[in-house]
């Protein structure tokens, strides 16, 4: 398969580590990558970003196979892996960095990602209307290596158990058929 022929989407969520192991674990999906975006400072590393005065966003960006995968369903897998109600906080990860955000790369994700709120805040299935930003892409800025695969590298971790391991058996429950073998 050609580069022309994959799409990106970015999306914030919480922490990176939780988003990556779930998208990784997608059919379709060609790569993912722990990062920052939103931010008004160049390259930054992830204590700047911790402390919260940066405006950048703990991310992912998902390389996918439209034709394997589609943006709707990825939407689905992340409104589903987090809590897209509460703003600035995914469990214990308190922060603006931690926000609940999609970045849109073209006019026809930003569409699908509004009517995806639209449609889950229709339904009264989640306990409060959704919160989530849907935002125009911005640079993206690589995470440090030790951020990428990190649930993958660190499984047995107390964090990845308790935080990351949840979020997989959802994914496996509600996403079976989308899982790669």
């Amino acid at each position: 398969m050609s580069m022309a022929e994959l799409e990106t989407a970015v999306f914030g969520g919480g922490c990176f580590w939780c988003l990556e192991a779930v998208f990784d674990r997608l059919q379709g999906v060609a790569s993912v990558e722990s990062g920052y975006m939103g931010g008004r400072v160049d390259h930054p590393t992830y204590r700047e970003v911790c402390g919260g005065d940066t405006g950048h966003v703990e991310v992912v960006r998902v390389v996918f196979n439209p034709k394997e995968i589609s943006y709707p369903e990825l939407l689905d897998v992340f409104f589903t892996i987090h809590d897209p109600t509460t703003p600035n906080r995914q469990g214990n990860d308190v922060g603006a960095q931690y926000r609940s955000v999609i970045f849109y790369g073209s006019e026809q994700q930003r569409a699908q990602a509004e009517q995806a709120i639209a449609v889950l805040n229709a339904s009264h299935a989640l306990p409060a209307p959704v919160v989530t930003a849907v935002e125009p892409a911005e640079k993206f800025f690589v995470a440090e290596d030790y951020h990428q695969e990190y649930y993958e590298n660190n499984s047995s971790q107390p964090y990845c158990q308790f935080v990351i391991s949840p979020k997989l058996k959802k994914l496996q429950h509600k996403f079976a058929e989308k899982i790669k073998n």
